[in-house]
């Protein structure tokens, strides 16, 4: 049946302004934050970063600040931060006399060797922890697989469970649960294991936080291994690690009879075991899951025993761990790690970290690591200047606070930037604007 409704078109044409406009209006939040907590003079104290042989060159300050800018702005490829690098406005705003584009960061990033970036990545990661006003945090390490395409230094093949038979890239990542920072990064070939390196790379870390408290430090079951174990105990530290499914464990899983009911389909049990490589012996806590109550239960079951019915009903996980906790406890402190993994999953959707890479592994991991301080920087905002009780990824953030429409007009002699709001958002705007400007950061530079 044809209808009778006239569907209306309007006609128009297209004209040109000269007007500077930025889609990135509320970026001024954050420029606002760098500015009370001394970011630029942090980056221009650093005699470490390499500089511009050319005195038409860019400024260090001006490549920082424009790479992790861009990645905000939603750059996640080098290609992407030629988007920013034509912004007039938005170079206005954090006062570039010109804006560089992915042809400056690369040159900028290949100039990176090993110990630069070393040394780059203790002085940003030690300055954070430094001036934060909080201590004895929670440590979770994880590691991570970037596939890569290309013919990059350090791509190998190796544990790689999305694309199998590709190269990649494997590197380490530690975080400071507690106030959703990352506290380290090294990147790794894509033939590493999961704990390949990682006593090192845990010393590092530990260096970064210096006079800080870790009250407790998580891993998953890839760094189940008893150096690890000697290591943290040594190091008088509480440590709650999941434990590889070998054939001793699933033995001693099958042997427990003290489970204890916690909720329809949980029970937990826990158990002193002395592995073969094992000096002493150890707590281990076990939780299983029943699939006909708890369907999509995490965990493993045990292959060992699959000819055995009752096994097939379950799903299993285990905790190696020096805590006195209940047993619960201890399994609720261990879920808590699951944030890592979100906080992964973060870092590759929205700051580039698994596409932001150079032919050179020593350029990317420098790259990579001015993602991981763009992310920081964004959990400070998320922090102290929003406080909102549920953190917000930046892809959410960035269509909803940052990507906003403005430009500048000259009014009396000043600058005066035009914000495109509706008059439902104004408030709302200039409420966070007024905010921003009198909070006193609890992470606070003294000479700021």
């Amino acid at each position: 049946m044809r209808s009778n409704r006239k569907i209306l078109t309007m006609e128009f044409d297209i004209s040109f302004t000269s007007k500077e406009i930025t889609p990135w209006g509320g970026i001024i939040f954050l420029k606002q934050m760098m500015d009370k907590i001394g970011f630029r003079k942090l980056i221009e104290d650093n005699s470490d970063l390499p500089v511009s042989g050319s005195n038409r060159g860019y400024k260090t300050s001006t490549i920082v600040e424009g790479f992790i800018t861009s990645i905000w702005c939603g750059a996640n490829r080098f290609l992407h931060t030629e988007v920013t690098r034509h912004d007039i406005a938005l170079g206005k705003i954090f006062g570039w006399k010109a804006t560089p584009g992915q042809d400056t960061y690369k040159r900028f990033f290949s100039k990176f060797n090993q110990a630069t970036n070393q040394k780059v990545s203790d002085y940003f990661y030690s300055w954070f922890f430094d001036n934060i006003k909080l201590d004895n945090f929670t440590l979770d390490i994880d590691s991570s697989v970037m596939t890569r395409y290309g013919d990059q230094q350090g791509a190998k093949k190796g544990y790689n469970p999305g694309k199998k038979g590709r190269a990649s890239h494997h590197p380490l990542i530690a975080f400071i649960a507690d106030v959703k920072l990352v506290a380290n990064m090294w990147l790794r070939s894509g033939d590493a294991s999961s704990a390949n390196n990682f006593l090192s790379f845990l010393e590092d870390t530990l260096s970064k936080l210096k006079n800080k408290t870790i009250g407790l430090i998580r891993l998953d079951s890839g760094f189940f291994r008893s150096d690890i174990l000697d290591y943290l105990e040594e190091k008088v530290m509480n440590y709650l690690i999941a434990v590889k499914f070998t054939h001793p464990i699933q033995r001693l899983i099958h042997s427990s009879t003290n489970w204890v009911i916690l909720d329809t389909g949980i029970e937990i049990c826990e158990q002193v075991y002395q592995g073969q490589s094992w000096h002493k012996e150890r707590r281990i806590v076990i939780v299983r899951q029943r699939l006909n109550d708890r369907p999509k239960a995490p965990g493993k079951q045990l292959k060992l025993f699959d000819e055995e019915e009752i096994y097939k009903n379950y799903r299993y996980s285990a905790y190696v761990t020096n805590l006195t906790l209940p047993a619960a406890e201890i399994w609720r402190l261990y879920r808590g790690r699951g944030d890592a993994e979100n906080r992964i999953k973060e870092l590759k959707c929205d700051f580039g970290f698994d596409s932001f890479n150079l032919n050179n592994f020593f350029a990317t991991e420098a790259a990579l690591t001015f993602a991981m301080i763009a992310y920081n920087l964004m959990s400070l905002f998320r922090m102290f200047v929003l406080k909102e009780k549920t953190q917000k990824t930046l892809s959410t953030l960035r269509y909803r606070t940052f990507a906003i429409g403005a430009y500048f007009e000259k009014v009396n002699g000043k600058l005066l930037l035009k914000i495109a709001l509706n008059k439902k958002r104004r408030a709302w705007f200039s409420g966070l604007w007024n905010y921003s400007k009198e909070c006193n950061f609890p992470f606070q530079l003294s000479n700021a």
